[in-house]
């Protein structure tokens, strides 16, 4: 069984009189900080353990952050999880840390002759969300993604390259939360199909999706993995079909998407601020 790396010491909180405290908005904290990202889906009852309440509070201030949209209820389940509304509060601590400093030059670095776009991305229930975006001339195949945009998991570059590095449970349960729509005559629906990919792709280290999601469009994508090889993120590179045939593509592209991920990996690392989310 995977167990959780010892997280790094945050700072003291500073000491601060309880009278001049709202101690409602502590407890609110407290039920964020139950969540993980190795337990990112939990029911009312392990939220209230973890954030030392009973269950009425727990369920209380649950609602509260389902209401203002940093936490969701996990589709025909009991459990909660939170949502990347979450991730906002801290882009401010982010963009301070100089995180996406950090990566940025990374995903300028794919960008040239071969690709026309580079992204990182992250996993938000079951869509990939776009972090960073590092652009060239995709307007003129008529494709427009930007920092927030999100696409499907089930034929998204991003989202299968962070799939191929989850359990199977996992994999079989973000593949059944929502129907898998053919959005182009390549576009893979079927489910063995897709977990035969995902074995692939953990083999390989890198996925290739050809014009799956726009036609004329190809992307390669590799997972951004943790110290113990859990996905975080996810990083891509895009180009025109008509560019060049796709053995070409993929000769080019692999090795420079796959080594621009361990490089982000220890980006965020460094930077101590990204956590996986949703997955």
């Amino acid at each position: 069984m995977k167990t959780e790396p010892t997280s790094r010491k945050s700072a003291a909180p500073a000491r601060v009189d309880p009278k001049s405290t709202v101690q409602s908005l502590a407890k609110g904290f407290r039920v964020l900080e139950a969540f993980t990202a190795y337990e990112p889906e939990l029911t009312l009852a392990e939220v209230a353990r973890r954030a030392g309440m009973d269950n009425a509070t727990a369920f209380r201030l649950l609602n509260t952050l389902v209401a203002e949209g940093y936490a969701l209820r996990v589709p025909d389940t009991r459990l909660f999880r939170l949502s990347l509304k979450v991730l906002d509060l801290g882009f401010n601590a982010i963009a301070r840390m100089d995180l996406r400093e950090r990566v940025r030059p990374v995903l300028r670095s794919l960008v040239g002759d071969v690709n026309e776009a580079a992204s990182l991305a992250v996993l938000d229930g079951v869509e990939m969300l776009y972090v960073e975006r590092v652009q060239a001339g995709l307007m003129r195949l008529g494709v427009d993604i930007r920092i927030g945009s999100r696409l499907p998991v089930y034929c998204s570059a991003l989202g299968l390259a962070m799939l191929a590095y989850l359990s199977p449970e996992r994999q079989r349960q973000l593949l059944d939360a929502v129907p898998r729509v053919k959005l182009t005559n390549n576009t893979i629906t079927d489910k063995k199909q897709i977990l035969a990919r995902l074995t692939l792709i953990r083999k390989r280290g890198y996925v290739v999706v050809d014009q799956e999601i726009t036609s004329g469009l190809r992307v390669l994508a590799a997972a951004v993995l943790d110290v113990d090889g859990y996905p975080i993120a996810a990083v891509s590179v895009a180009a025109p079909v008509m560019r060049m045939p796709l053995e070409e593509f993929v000769k080019l592209a692999a090795e420079p998407v796959s080594a621009a991920a361990k490089a982000i990996a220890k980006a965020i690392q460094a930077g101590g601020t990204m956590a996986a989310t949703g997955v």
